[in-house]
């Protein structure tokens, strides 16, 4: 059949997803379709991925806003995925293209795999071959054929394994890790109470990121992955020990954690059943096998997802419809905590370089293609996983090193401390634990610690050591200098927020007073607020934000059956981080931030919204209020007057979620944060006290990267009257949440 329609001149999208699903796809096709719609760009979307693309008809559909409402939230892909042996063949990539011209397409946003995204790039160099072909065939009419001279691709890598190099998340790996963590954290309590082994088997054939991280952050006894093979002839030998080890010195459980995929030196494969059997036969223990299977794909996607996906579908729309028709295929990907847009092939290429190391047994190569991160953090985990530290090097000095928590509870804490403790014992230091922050300094609650006082930290939430808010002034200083004098302490680590920050800097103030001060001292960011300089994350914050999706989730589910609005107050003091992230993990309509402020005709317009969806069908609203947004219009003022504007159109309730934001076990996220943050600071305290320095400083993450900065820096980019750095990485995503949490697209300009 010719097509003979006339040639449009809107841009067409078609959006698919191909190969495994992973949470965080629907977010991802959501803000495609949502952005390119806003852009003026018309968006198809291609159900069950290349299959429904060579099938045609009603497998590519025309979609409007509302067609992505309500999927933010889904696991999986609600346009549905397929293996598609066709599309390998040249004639059925021409049925594909012919089908997507006669849909007037010819930009794609293909969400998956390596194998997806190689695909897309294959038809897309094919592509003007095939175009001719179609015309030869009087499939398609020339006019067609000269209207779509080329086919732009922007692929998003859809992957629980997290095994694209390119990027350094992959859409669904956060939220795979956050199901093995809940899954272990489980186990490991049954484990305890009957002294079991168990061996736990997570998905990676050719990654062991999940296998890695979830070991880092569940302090598991062992972990076995592809990349890294024992390194030694005889494993099971070196398992043992470590295991046995471990017993003896008081675990009451050995969890073994392994990739699928993994492999002694020789290549030959290790299976959950051959580490049971080893583990029974040498050390005659009760075993257990938990394989976690499909479970690490399904469920709704974690917070971090959510907001990755949605960023990477935005920007593949921009590329999309901006970039040259003649240019090469990009990735979109994450980057320094930026998104960034990577030649396609030359990522694909890469990682399947990974593979042939791996196929090569050059372990070494694979290990280096996976990064420098990935390198570190299974350094971390060789040294977190033996059963008792090194023994202290002979000559070498042993410094005193105390660490702390300050200022309010965060999530991860505990983890921080475990490691800062491990890795400093390991390195031959002794370890102080200061209990009940800088009160508890001066009143000298403190004690040393060993290997095994911080046994279980990892996954405990809260603060095992205790926290408060004081800050030393007058004779507390005194008090303070005796104690570093009598400990004879050669460098702190303060694990907090602000409050706790303050102290640490009212410290290096006084040293001119107090010599006892010249020491290195080391903040560590741990707040649910992630508002201290010079760190784009914080400890904990992760974790309140999942918690607050998941509230909303509910408060949601119970609002839809009765056509209600929802206003919802979150913590964040002057920092608007919270709001903002959980409004765009959510799909909630409006956020009130103190960085914007609130005014009448921003509630008058928000009104305007509610009554104009209310009136068309609309069930829920949901709106998101910081805190400290405005003294004056607060939660309660916001939702008596939206009820009464409403009157029998909606009911409206508030919600003030509390302090369960500081509560819960740490995700996956501020548990591997902790630990990497933790053992840089007790190298930068080793590094200062060995060299006679006594530096002080904030360690952050910051595009990236994990970097100090001094005290004496520390107020040039801090606004400490209002507790948040002076510019906020994610405020530039505040244009991205306004675009998506419209009602119908260009809303707020038909308001303007």
């Amino acid at each position: 059949m010719v097509w003979k329609g006339s040639t449009p001149k809107m841009k067409r999208i078609g959006v698919l997803t191909s190969g495994g699903d992973a949470p965080g796809m629907n977010a991802a096709v959501r803000a495609v379709v949502r952005a390119a719609i806003e852009a003026g760009a018309e968006v198809y979307a291609i159900y069950e991925g290349y299959k429904g693309m060579i099938e045609g008809g009603e497998q590519i559909r025309l979609m409007d806003w509302n067609s992505v409402g309500g999927i933010l939230h889904r696991g999986g892909t609600v346009i549905g995925t397929a293996r598609c042996r066709e599309f390998q063949t040249r004639d059925g990539r021409r049925t594909a293209v012919k089908n997507l011209l006669l849909n007037g397409i010819d930009r794609l946003c293909v969400i998956g795999g390596d194998g997806s995204l190689t695909g897309a790039n294959i038809l897309r160099q094919e592509w003007s071959s095939l175009v001719e072909e179609l015309v030869a065939s009087k499939a398609i009419a020339r006019k067609v054929a000269d209207a779509h001279p080329h086919l732009m691709i922007a692929g998003l890598v859809g992957s629980i394994d997290n095994d694209m190099v390119g990027t350094d998340m992959t859409i669904g790996a956060d939220t795979a890790l956050h199901r093995i963590v809940e899954a272990v954290d489980a186990i490991s309590s049954t484990a305890a109470s009957h002294q079991r082994a168990f061996v736990i088997e997570v998905m990676g054939r050719r990654s062991g990121y999940l296998a890695l991280m979830s070991a880092l952050a569940t302090g598991a006894g062992w972990c076995l992955i592809p990349e890294a093979p024992p390194d030694v002839d005889d494993w099971a030998e070196k398992m043992c020990e470590v295991l046995a080890a471990g017993r003896a010195a008081g675990r009451r459980q050995s969890l073994v954690i392994l990739a699928e995929g993994a492999t002694d030196r020789a290549g030959n494969p290790i299976t959950a059943d051959i580490v049971k059997n080893v583990i029974e036969e040498r050390l005659h223990e009760d075993v257990r096998i938990t394989v976690l299977g499909h479970v690490q794909r399904g469920g709704s996607p974690s917070a971090f997802d959510r907001n990755l996906s949605t960023q990477l579908g935005a920007a593949a729309v921009a590329e999309l419809l901006d970039g040259a028709p003649d240019s090469p295929s990009y990735m979109m990907g994450l980057k320094e905590n930026r998104i960034v847009r990577v030649p396609l092939m030359e990522a694909v290429e890469r990682t399947h370089a990974v593979n042939a190391a791996l196929n090569a047994h050059d372990w070494q190569t694979a290990m280096e293609l996976r990064g420098r991160s990935y390198k570190e953090s299974f350094r971390i985990l060789r040294t977190l996983v033996r059963a008792l530290p090194h023994q202290p090097v002979p000559g070498r000095k042993r410094l005193r090193l105390a660490v702390m928590t300050a200022s309010a509870p965060a999530p991860g804490m505990n983890t921080a401390v475990r490691a800062a403790v491990r890795i400093g014992i390991d390195r031959g230091h002794h370890m102080m634990a200061i209990r009940n922050g800088f009160q508890g300094f001066i009143d000298g609650e403190i004690e040393e610690f060993d290997w095994m006082s911080v046994n279980g930290f990892a996954s405990m939430g809260g603060s095992e050591l205790g926290i408060n808010r004081k800050k030393p002034v007058g004779k507390d200083l005194y008090t303070l200098a005796r104690r570093i004098e009598e400990l004879e302490l050669d460098g702190l680590l303060m694990v907090g927020g602000w409050s706790g920050y303050e102290a640490a800097m009212t410290l290096y103030n006084e040293r001119a007073n107090y010599p006892a001060f010249n020491i290195p001292i080391v903040c560590l960011p741990a707040t649910i607020n992630n508002n201290l300089p010079a760190a784009e994350h914080s400890v904990g914050a992760d974790t309140a934000l999942n918690s607050i999706v998941d509230a909303v989730g509910k408060i949601k589910q119970s609002a839809v059956a009765s056509k209600r609005c929802f206003v919802v107050e979150v913590m964040g003091r002057y920092c608007g981080y919270l709001a903002f992230m959980s409004m765009l993990a959510t799909g909630a309509e409006r956020v009130y931030l103190h960085e914007e402020g609130i005014t009448l005709q921003d509630l008058t317009r928000d009104l305007d919204m509610l009554i104009q969806g209310f009136s068309s069908g609309k069930r829920l609203g949901v709106m998101i209020r910081n805190e400290f947004a405005n003294p004056v219009y607060t939660t309660t003022f916001i939702s008596d007057l939206f009820e009464e504007e409403g009157k029998e159109l909606f009911e409206v309730r508030w919600s003030v979620l509390g302090h369960m934001q500081q509560g819960g076990d740490p995700t996956p996220f501020d548990r591997v944060l902790a630990t990497r943050y933790a053992v840089k600071c007790i190298e930068y305290l080793e590094t200062e006290a060995t060299e006679g320095s006594d530096g002080c400083a904030v360690i952050g993450l910051q595009h990236g990267s994990f970097g100090f900065t001094s005290f004496d820096d520390v107020n040039r980019t801090y606004d400490v009257k209002l507790q948040r750095p002076k510019k906020q990485w994610w405020m530039d995503l505040r244009p991205l949440g306004a675009l998506l949490a419209q009602p119908e697209a260009g809303f707020h300009k038909n308001q303007a």
